[in-house]
């Protein structure tokens, strides 16, 4: 079965832990959008994952 869906899994790596910076070490999201998770829609799980997180750790690797 063919679906044009994407399931958007969680970024969530196991390691759970907030930096100062206010970011997971793992996944790089905030607290909020770790608590809001479940309830987001699909776009705004898709834009955190495919732009925002990228970019976040991109960051903390030049850092």
């Amino acid at each position: 079965m063919n679906s044009p869906f994407r399931a958007v899994l969680s970024p969530c790596v196991g390691i759970c832990e907030m930096r100062d910076d206010g970011l997971c070490a793992g996944c790089f999201r905030t607290l909020d959008e770790i608590a809001r998770w479940g309830t987001m829609g699909d776009d705004e799980r898709l834009r955190i994952m495919d732009g925002v997180l990228p970019t976040r750790e991109a960051e903390r690797a030049d850092g």
